[in-house]
């Protein structure tokens, strides 16, 4: 039962540096257009 006084903070930092992650993306516009970039690779622009 000791090893839970150190799982439960490990296990909530992370996630909480997980969330802090997916704001940060989402806040530097990561995204904005993933349909696009999926149409863009099919082109052939020579």
């Amino acid at each position: 039962m000791d090893i839970l006084l150190y799982l439960i903070p490990i296990a909530l930092s992370l996630g909480l540096l997980g969330l802090f992650g997916f704001f940060w993306a989402l806040r530097n516009n990561q995204f904005d257009d993933p349909e696009g970039n999926a149409q863009r690779i099919l082109r052939d622009d020579d």
